[in-house]
């Protein structure tokens, strides 16, 4: 490649940087400015882009002067950067339902065992271990029973006469009428 062939895309990448620095002036000069006028979400948006933006223009660069950029501190930098993208991502969308449930009947398990040497608070705590037991089998026999009772009902036997009538009924599938 010939020196002069290069030479019309450095003078048009020295007038996109030229843009850039004036479209950008507003917005860096004033940084504090404009982020003082923004909810705390937003502002943390802007100083986390700002950063970024400036990591990756230092990386760029050593990359264009031949440094090995990857092992220069700059790139652990634009990671600990990308890491605060993530936990912005996460704040912004937080989980919807709720991942951790409390066993009660561990946690009166905990207790009981720590306040053995009081006899008052030990039967108390059994009788509730003894509740909670029985609210749980209650509960998943009602559940196991609901789950029964819509497959006894398609099952139900249907009489012969019925049957014939349910199918007589019935439309034929294909669209076309019955012939007469």
């Amino acid at each position: 490649m010939d020196v002069s062939d290069v030479t019309p895309e450095l003078e048009q990448l020295e007038l996109d940087l030229n843009t850039l620095q004036e479209v950008l002036q507003p917005l860096l000069s004033d940084v504090g400015d404009v982020s003082s006028k923004m909810p705390l979400l937003d502002k943390a948006k802007l100083y986390v882009l700002v950063c970024y933006a400036i990591e990756s223009l230092i990386f760029s660069s050593l990359r264009l002067n031949g440094a090995d950029a990857k092992s220069h501190p700059v790139f652990t930098e634009l990671t600990r950067v990308r890491q605060y993208f993530e936990k912005i991502q996460k704040l912004e969308s937080p989980p919807e339902e709720r991942e951790n449930t409390v066993n009660t009947e561990a946690v009166a398990r905990f207790v009981r065992n720590d306040l053995a040497d009081n006899k008052d608070i030990k039967n108390k705590l059994t009788e509730l271990i003894a509740k909670e037991k029985a609210k749980a089998e209650a509960k998943a026999a009602t559940a196991a029973a609901e789950k029964k009772r819509p497959a006894e009902d398609s099952t139900s036997e249907v009489r012969p006469e019925e049957a014939g009538n349910k199918i007589a009924k019935r439309p034929k599938r294909d669209g076309s009428k019955k012939k007469k």
